[in-house]
């Protein structure tokens, strides 16, 4: 996914600065427009969506070297970046044709791929079923399917011991699982 928009952002900046430098040298005027005014704003514009592009692809990286979703301004960006390709594919499919739109709509399938994979709470699940390691996959009663990152083990009394405060010693009973809220960062 980032080589796709790191690709995309020197094609898009190379092709405007392409661009820009045969409106100076053509002096190509529309509409009574400077020729340099024209040439100077086509390569500071290809410029600017190349580094948009390259920023895009940054966050892609980050995602999968954390191995979680993106949050905040990467999460904004990428959400963006489909917006664009979604624009982008719509105005390809009229003026240059289908391949121009595949290829649109493959990216854009990429880069909502990248934002679905990943779960809020922090990463792809563990557990492929989803439930309590010792209930066999069911959920707990809660509701919320225990992970790794916030089970962790009571241990089970001790036989014959008063349990707090009792007079009558109690039996011993399996460990129980008790989950906490994992905290995420941005």
């Amino acid at each position: 996914m980032a080589v796709v928009l790191l690709a995309e952002a020197v094609f898009i900046a190379a092709l405007n600065w392409f661009l820009g430098v045969v409106v100076d040298r053509q002096d190509m005027s529309l509409a009574g427009l400077d020729p340099s005014t024209m040439a100077t704003s086509s390569k500071i514009g290809g410029v600017l969506f190349g580094l948009y592009f390259a920023l895009c692809a940054l966050v892609a990286v980050l995602v999968a070297i954390r191995d979680r979703a993106p949050a905040g301004f990467g999460r904004v960006l990428l959400i963006s970046v489909a917006v664009v390709h979604g624009l982008l594919g719509a105005f390809a499919w009229g003026l240059v044709g289908w391949t121009a739109f595949l290829f649109m709509v493959v990216v854009l399938g990429l880069v909502v791929l990248l934002l679905m994979t990943y779960d809020r709470d922090g990463g792809p699940q563990p557990a492929a079923s989803g439930g309590r390691p010792d209930r066999g996959g069911e959920p707990e009663a809660g509701g919320e399917p225990a992970t790794a990152e916030a089970t962790a083990a009571v241990p089970a009394p001790r036989t014959g011991e008063p349990q707090d405060g009792d007079d009558e010693p109690q039996d011993s009973a399996p460990a129980r699982i008790v989950t906490r809220p994992v905290p995420t960062t941005p």
